[in-house]
């Protein structure tokens, strides 16, 4: 468990303090930075999930929003507790600490802040943030780990 929270307040700590630089230093005032070829530091304002998704505007949306995000993350660490190996305690730490950053913002902003814009061919992925990365990787490391987890019991 102990992991679990580690990696949850890296997280959090990590994607707020990526988004102050963002917002007090480099996107002062709002631009575009090409980085490369297909990466651009862009700033975004995301008031629904995760790229975008469900981001009407509403006064109730971010509320609904931190809400559901506070009690999935209480969840969470119910099942990180319960955890009996630590690669699913250090994914779900990784959950945990993306919510939570995302929350942070929910709260300052209304919105979430995000930053990192890849493209390619003319398509630009949605931008999104180190907890937003944070909450994919996790996700995908729980999915591989019960995909290929052998059953001791059998």
């Amino acid at each position: 468990m102990k992991a679990g929270i580690l990696c949850a307040a890296v997280v959090g700590v990590f994607d707020q303090a990526t988004k102050y630089v963002i917002l007090e230093h480099v996107m002062n005032p709002p631009h575009r930075i090409e980085v490369t070829p297909f990466f651009n530091i862009v700033l975004a304002w995301n008031r629904g999930v995760s790229f975008g998704l469900f981001g009407h505007e509403s006064d109730l949306g971010p509320i609904l929003l931190t809400l559901l995000a506070v009690v999935i993350s209480i969840a969470l660490l119910i099942w990180m507790r319960r955890a009996d190996d630590r690669l699913t305690v250090v994914a779900l730490g990784l959950i945990i600490g993306g919510a939570l950053g995302n929350v942070i913002d929910r709260v300052r902003f209304g919105a979430v802040t995000d930053f990192l814009d890849f493209h390619t061919f003319g398509y630009h992925w949605p931008a999104f943030n180190i907890a937003d990365s944070a909450i994919c990787i996790g996700a995908a490391i729980l999915i591989g780990s019960s995909l290929f987890r052998r059953d001791e019991k059998a």
